[in-house]
């Protein structure tokens, strides 16, 4: 997450917003799609479980192609598989880091996930 801040910088303008972003995209006022290829994004990643055509209706509904559908869910996968590559291989975050790995582990799983309505996003059992 940190380490692409400076190209979150390059279309926000507002490093402010960008570190909200950072800490919890959820409160972040965003577009309609841009909300829901985030929420997306989260559920492909804590969720896969409960994933379903729903969720790719709600993008295409939002103004996403298919292709752009199939940029994403690619995208989103290849930056799951590095970081799950890393953390076997037991790579460490860069010295100053904000976000280093024992900083961002949660008390809880469900202080990682975002939350909807005052709760976490269900996670797959």
């Amino acid at each position: 997450m940190e380490s692409h801040e400076p190209d979150l910088l390059d279309e926000i303008h507002d490093k402010e917003t960008v570190l909200k972003i950072q800490e919890d995209y959820t409160l972040v006022q965003f577009d309609d799609a841009t909300r829901s290829l985030l929420d997306f994004a989260v559920k492909l990643t804590l969720d896969i479980k409960n994933m379903n055509r729903g969720d790719i209706e709600t993008l295409r509904s939002g103004g996403f192609s298919d292709e752009d559908i199939l940029d994403a869910v690619h995208l989103i996968s290849y930056f799951n598989f590095v970081n799950r590559v890393l953390d076997a291989l037991g790579a460490e975050a860069e010295p100053g880091m904000r976000f280093g790995k024992a900083e961002s582990l949660p008390q809880s799983e469900s202080e990682a996930l975002p939350h909807v309505d005052g709760k976490p996003f269900p996670q797959g059992s």
